[in-house]
């Protein structure tokens, strides 16, 4: 053991890059061992955890407030911005679920984790986002066809004040802690807050048009706020298709190929492939080293390669590298070849 480490530090010694990450390491510590990825895993659900509390605390007051206005003034665009509310609110419920799953460590059944929970939940979202675009269609329609008046216009008006700042403080909380952790769920959680914020301030303009005697001010208001949630219902939905369809950034990609190439020893990079795991990144690459090193030393680059990836790619916790060698005689890759080509032949079932 202790020629071992000994060796690994006059490895380290060698480059003066390698030099400066050591003493990176020395003034923070830390490693990259499973349980401290579970460590790390487990931090940033309870993060999510606790935003999703915060947030559904906060809206749960404003929509108990606006409900209370809605049975009192009878005014529908008031009523459309309530029910969002309320709808934004319960999806705290399966993200807060997906969220304790994510928390559950890999088994032979699921090697990769429960993090996809989040884009199940993510999915549930979109659908609470569309069920509330279409209630509150509903209900514009319906007082268009059969006018009411509205009363207590004064309490309307502040009513959506307090929604728009209520929300809009969870939309940004949300969306904050979303990106910062990687859930593609809470993002699209936070963007359904934040249209929850505008249709509160069209309310308020439905409360004026009111008040100056327009009478199909506020159904019109409620039909306005649809096409408004549905605006939101196309973002959140391309995220979390995105990330159903294993979407990343490319410039994640470039990053991680520019990392590889970084480690002394690779020859070339090869393919690079990302997938998200709920909030978590998963890498696999490939990459070149010389033909006539031993198989220790080939693993050693390897090691070395996803300890970089690690810390190039940010909410990466893993990665597969595969080393392949400089030419040498016969394509070691032949046996595979007529798999692969079946692979990606049109005929291929």
């Amino acid at each position: 053991m202790e020629g071992r480490e000994h060796n690994h530090t006059h490895h380290h010694r060698t480059y003066v890059s390698q030099l400066r990450h050591q003493l990176a390491h020395l003034i923070t510590p830390h490693s990259h061992e499973a349980a401290d990825k579970v460590d790390a895993a487990m931090e940033t659900s309870r993060e999510g955890m606790r935003t999703l509390w915060i947030s559904l605390a906060v809206l749960g007051a404003t929509t108990v407030l606006q409900a209370l206005i809605v049975a009192l003034s009878g005014s529908v665009a008031l009523l459309g911005d309530t029910i969002h509310n309320a709808a934004d609110a319960l999806t705290a419920v399966p993200l807060g679920i997906a969220f304790v799953l994510g928390r559950r460590a890999a088994n032979r059944r699921y090697t990769y984790g429960y993090g996809r929970a989040e884009d199940l939940a993510g999915v549930l979202i979109v659908a609470t986002i569309a069920a509330s675009a279409a209630l509150a269609a509903w209900a514009a329609v319906d007082r268009l066809l059969d006018p009411r008046e509205i009363t207590h216009l004064w309490a309307v008006a502040g009513a959506a004040l307090v929604g728009f700042v209520g929300n809009e403080w969870v939309a940004r909380y949300r969306i904050r802690t979303g990106r910062r952790i990687g859930s593609a769920a809470l993002v699209a959680d936070g963007l359904h807050a934040r249209t929850d914020g505008f249709t509160s301030l069209a309310v308020l303009l439905g409360a004026g048009g009111a008040a100056l005697g327009w009478r199909f001010a506020d159904p019109v208001i409620g039909l306005l706020i649809t096409v408004a949630i549905l605006f939101v219902l196309r973002d959140a939905a391309r995220e979390v298709y995105r990330r159903l369809m294993d979407s990343v950034d490319p410039a994640l990609v470039a990053t991680a190929e520019t990392a590889l190439r970084a480690v002394p020893g690779v020859r070339g990079v090869g393919q690079v492939r990302m997938r998200w795991i709920g909030h978590t990144l998963r890498a696999e690459a490939d990459i070149v080293v010389d033909a006539h090193l031993t198989v220790v030393t080939a693993h050693g680059l390897a090691v070395e390669a996803e300890h970089a990836l690690i810390h190039a790619v940010p909410r990466l916790t893993a990665a597969t590298v595969h080393t392949d060698h400089t030419p040498l005689g016969s394509d070691p890759h032949a046996p595979l070849a007529h798999h692969t080509a079946r692979a990606h032949s049109p005929t291929a079932p």
